[in-house]
């Protein structure tokens, strides 16, 4: 028996992991991948993070190099596994969670390899795992090269032709981006972009948020709901740039598909080659056998992380408490509540 068994060994599962380890608890972190960062290595290959260096560092580790400015995945990836080495953090690899129960004051974490029994599990799996592809993509010819932004590496994946990216976030930008050097690229958006640049008087512009008290804001604060009501905006100039160019062409909301066409919401109609769907993801915690987890709607029910399930706790999710706590620079502050919760309890 566990005191405490943690779901997912990514930034979230870890940040639990370090604040579980100064707690003398005995626990474990339960993964599916083959090594700590696979989450990371498998996304394009250009991938840049837009939060600079002093903000993506987990609690008790600094990330090395010039503080403002913006790591690789390629760095985040040994990072992580750095970390996991200096603090002696528990992890079973290649371990995929099955089901998971309540029994009358533990769980049972059924897995491909063997049942695990914990007196608490935090679920840290993240909500960037399952990816959400629009029912429009089945109503489309088959020749039509169909990919998810978590699928996408390099544009040589890509038929010739033209592409079209669905989805107006940042990941969405920066392969429409890369695209469009190269190709006839197209940009479907449901809300107007807005763009923020990434570096003001030669700090991050997450440097600034800090010191506005922006990184700091919870999701039940005036300016929290604000941030929220008007959504993530695009970091860098590069995508505004390459649409005043016209190397990329804008396009409103997909609403249909019908064979070698996509249809849009003004109308008007695009003959594609090639989609990328950066269109999120979504996590249906399909193996979580216990009642009272989600709302109606499909929604995890929580206060910071603590479940109304007595024990069951989550780690990761967008605006848990503040902006960054599904991003690497607000996970820790997270986790360090969650631990404290728990060893209150």
């Amino acid at each position: 028996m566990y005191d405490t068994i943690v779901i997912g060994a990514g930034q979230a599962g870890i940040s639990i992991g370090y604040y579980l380890k100064q707690s003398e608890q005995k626990f474990i972190i339960l993964d599916k991948s083959d090594e700590v960062g696979e989450s990371w290595k498998e996304r394009y290959d250009s991938l840049v993070l837009f939060t600079s260096r002093m903000y993506s560092s987990l609690p008790g580790m600094h990330l090395e190099g010039e503080k403002h400015g913006f790591p690789s995945k390629e760095e985040i990836v040994a990072y992580l596994k750095k970390y996991v080495e200096r603090f002696d953090i528990p992890i079973q690899l290649r371990t995929e969670v099955i089901s998971v129960q309540k029994l009358k004051n533990h769980f049972l974490i059924k897995t491909n390899q063997q049942e695990y029994q914990a007196k608490n599990l935090v679920i840290a799996a993240g909500p960037f795992h399952i990816p959400n592809i629009p029912s429009v993509s089945k109503d489309l010819a088959d020749h039509i090269h169909q990919l998810h932004s978590s699928q996408y590496k390099h544009p040589k994946q890509l038929v010739p032709g033209n592409a079209l990216v669905v989805g107006g976030g940042n990941s969405g930008a920066q392969i429409a981006v890369e695209l469009s050097k190269e190709r006839v690229t197209y940009l479907a958006c449901r809300n107007q972009l807005i763009y923020f640049p990434l570096v003001i008087g030669k700090r991050s512009i997450f440097w600034w948020f800090d010191k506005l008290g922006v990184l700091h804001a919870s999701n039940t604060s005036i300016l929290g709901k604000f941030i929220q009501k008007k959504g993530d905006p695009i970091f860098g100039y590069e995508l505004k740039h390459a649409i005043k160019q016209k190397e990329i062409i804008l396009k409103k909301r997909v609403i249909s598909g019908k064979q070698n066409e996509v249809i849009f919401e003004d109308s008007s109609t695009l003959e594609v080659n090639n989609i990328i769907w950066a269109t999120g993801f979504r996590n249906p915690l399909c193996w979580m056998k216990i009642e009272g987890v989600l709302d109606k709607e499909g929604r995890i029910i929580h206060h910071r992380g603590v479940s109304a399930v007595e024990g069951l706790y989550f780690i990761g999710l967008p605006w848990q408490h503040r902006r960054g706590s599904a991003l690497l620079q607000g996970v820790g502050n997270d986790a360090e509540y969650i631990v404290k919760q728990m060893n209150a309890n």
